[in-house]
């Protein structure tokens, strides 16, 4: 197996963990100050979520700074089961019928690992296509075994398209760790995925705080009522910046840094709106509630799902990587 990971006391990735748990004690200060001094019970409740974010911000950066220092193994085996977690709420939110079970346990318990084996082991041949033409192909064809035609075409989209979403579109993340291969950057993938990973998160941050600031004109308002004009573009100019001021720890230029940074904060975007049309669809505000103050699992992947994809291949080709 390639080494693509260098050693956690690298400074720049020593840096960047560093910054991000310097903006987690800030936010945890403000949110002390802003609870002692809440009178009303709207305030009250208002803060109470917030500093349940935060604290579900500690849990997720500890979680993946750890599957980081591990090295490629413990980042596999973080967004594989994150993974597994996600397409469990989507295929709960999303209900199949009894002919079903022995489909989704071939997805669950075969396609999934198996997707998540071979990019472990960095076999890119097989990773690219596992689930997007072998996994496509067989869904159908074991359903149809089971002898349940009712709603037959709609079972299996449902199917497909969670496995899609939540397997092969996250795997992309890890990918960056462990399948690029990018001339004078060997062994700091790891800064790479940090980098993704912030600025996606950073991105859905800034768009929420810009659309509470001044967020009126809304994009979608019966798919996603909070997200405005002014969320996306206040948001995404002040992650674009942030991008560009950390292009020390990517393979790119201050210029592609800020270049990459739009790429991922218009795609992870998409894949907020889209995810969220889904859940109108259902019914329902969030994919779960795993994850305090954030919802569930697919709650924080799905800006990552659509995002990762996207960014892995502009990267792979662009860098001839």
């Amino acid at each position: 197996m390639l080494q693509l990971f260098r050693s956690p006391k690298d400074p720049a990735l020593l840096y960047l963990l560093g910054g991000t748990l310097v903006l987690l004690v800030i936010a945890s200060i403000i949110g002390a100050v802003l609870a002692s001094r809440a009178s009303s019970d709207t305030a009250k409740l208002t803060i109470a979520n917030l500093n349940a974010r935060t604290r579900a911000w500690w849990m997720m950066v500890s979680v993946f700074a750890a599957a980081l220092a591990v090295g490629p193994i413990g980042t596999t085996i973080l967004f594989g089961f994150s993974s597994f977690m996600a397409l469990r709420e989507f295929i709960t939110l999303t209900p199949t019928k009894p002919g079903d079970h022995r489909t989704l346990f071939w997805v669950f318990f075969i396609i999934t690992p198996l997707h998540y084996y071979f990019l472990a082991t960095q076999w890119y041949g097989v990773f690219v296509i596992l689930i997007p033409v072998y996994a496509f192909l067989f869904v159908p064809l074991r359903t149809a075994m089971a002898g349940d035609c009712e709603r037959f075409l709609e079972r299996t989209a449902k199917i497909q398209w969670g496995l899609m979403v939540c397997v092969y579109c996250i795997s992309y993340a890890p990918a960056i760790l462990l399948l690029l291969k990018i001339p004078g950057f060997t062994g700091q993938n790891a800064k790479l995925l940090f980098w993704f990973v912030a600025i996606v998160e950073m991105s859905d941050v800034m768009q929420y705080v810009w659309g509470k600031i001044c967020g009126k004109h809304k994009i979608a308002p019966t798919v996603s009522p909070g997200k405005t004009w002014e969320g996306l573009l206040g948001g995404g100019v002040t992650t674009v910046g942030l991008g560009a001021a950390l292009w020390w720890a990517t393979p790119f230029s201050p210029l592609q840094a800020a270049g990459m940074s739009a790429i991922i904060v218009l795609m992870g975007f998409a894949g907020g709106l889209v995810m969220s049309a889904i859940k109108r669809d259902r019914g329902v505000k969030d994919w779960g509630t795993a994850i305090g103050g954030h919802g569930g699992v697919m709650d924080r992947m799905d800006s990552l799902s659509f995002a990762a994809p996207v960014f892995f291949h502009v990267v792979r080709y662009s860098l001839n990587a």
